[in-house]
C-alpha cells in the first residue's frame, strides 16, 4: 500500500530528557510518480551551544534535503540544564526510531545519516565516535550494530576541549562534571575506524569556533582511515547555516560563496 508524506512528533522520554525533547519526522513516503526505491534519511541536529536548538539550523536545513529526494528528521535534543549523555542517548534513540518506522515511509534503514551544526556538530560527532560503546546500547536495550549509520555531516562543528575550545558549549554540556569530563569529550582524541564517513565544512575566519576544531578532526579521520570530505571556505562568521538571506540575522551572514555546501553534502550522501 502506498504510504505518502509522513510527519510525526516523537517525544524523547529518556531519563534526564527535557519535556520539549522530540524527534520531528519528515518522511517523503512513496509515490508511483517518483518511485526510485527506498531513500536515505538525514537526522538534523541544530546548534546552540548546548543551551538551545537553533531554528536557523533545523527545518530550514531539513527542507533542503527533502527537495533533493532525501527524507529527514529534526532532533530537538535536551540542552542545559540537561547534561551529558542525555542528548547523545536521544540521538541514538532517534537512529533506532528511524530504522524501525522509516521503512514504512520509504526510508532505507541502511542509509541513515546525521548532520549537526556547531554544538549540534559536537553531538553528531560524539555519536559517530561513541556508538559502539556499551553504555549506549545498554541504556537503550539494543545491540551496538543496531546503531550503525552510513555517514555523518558536520557544519562548523565544536570538536576540541583544548586550546581552540568553545568553552561555553562544554560547560553547558557537562555542568558540574566539566573538569572531570572535558578531556574525554575532546573528540579529535576518540576517532577510530568505526567512526562513520564524514563530510565537514567550516570557514577560516570563524572566530567563535575556530577552524582548528575541524582541522584536528579531519587529521584524526585521515589517520584512522575514515572516508572524509572537507571544505574550508576562506570567509564567513560562525553560524552561517545556509548562508542565504532568509536565514541571515546580520548582513555578514549572507555569504553566497558558501551556499554550495548543501549540494555537496547531498552528493556526499550518494557517494557513500
Amino acid at each position: 500500500m502506498q504510504e505518502t508524506f509522513h510527519h510525526e512528533i516523537i517525544p524523547m522520554d529518556l531519563p534526564g530528557s527535557q519535556p520539549y525533547a522530540a524527534l520531528y519526522t519528515y518522511f517523503l513516503g512513496t509515490s508511483p510518480e517518483m518511485d526510485k526505491g527506498p531513500v536515505p534519511c538525514v537526522i538534523v541536529c541544530p546548534g546552540g551551544g548546548y543551551e538551545f536548538t537553533s531554528d536557523r539550523e533545523a527545518e530550514i536545513i531539513a527542507y533542503q534535503f527533502m527537495a533533493r529526494g532525501i527524507s529527514t528528521c529534526v532532533l530537538r535534543y535536551s540542552v542545559k540544564p540537561a547534561v551529558y549523555p542525555t542528548a547523545l542517548l536521544e540521538l541514538a534513540k532517534s537512529v533506532l526510531t528511524v530504522k524501525k518506522i522509516g521503512p514504512r515511509y520509504g526510508v532505507d534503514p541502511d542509509r541513515i545519516f546525521t548532520i549537526g551544526f556547531s554544538a549540534g556538530g559536537h553531538l553528531v560527532a560524539s555519536f559517530g565516535n561513541f556508538w559502539t560503546r556499551p553504555f549506549i546500547s545498554e541504556a537503550l536495550g539494543c545491540q551496538s550494530p543496531d546503531l550503525k549509520i552510513r555517514g555523518q555531516m558536520l557544519g562548523y562543528p565544536v570538536i576540541t576541549s583544548g586550546p581552540y575550545a568553545h568553552v561555553g558549549s562544554f560547560k553547558a554540556l557537562l555542568g558540574d562534571r566539566y573538569q572531570e569530563l572535558k578531556d574525554s569529550m575532546s573528540l579529535e582524541n576518540s576517532v577510530s575506524k568505526t567512526t562513520p564517513p564524514t563530510f565537514i565544512w567550516a570557514t577560516q575566519s570563524d572566530d567563535a569556533v575556530p577552524v582548528q576544531n575541524s582541522l584536528m578532526f579531519v587529521d584524526a579521520l585521515e589517520k584512522a582511515g575514515v572516508i572524509c570530505e572537507f571544505h574550508m571556505y576562506p570567509f564567513g562568521v560562525h553560524g552561517l547555516s545556509l548562508g542565504t538571506a532568509n536565514v541571515a540575522v546580520r548582513p555578514d551572514m549572507e555569504v553566497p560563496h558558501i551556499q554550495g555546501w548543501i549540494r555537496q553534502a547531498a552528493e556526499f550522501i550518494d557517494l557513500v
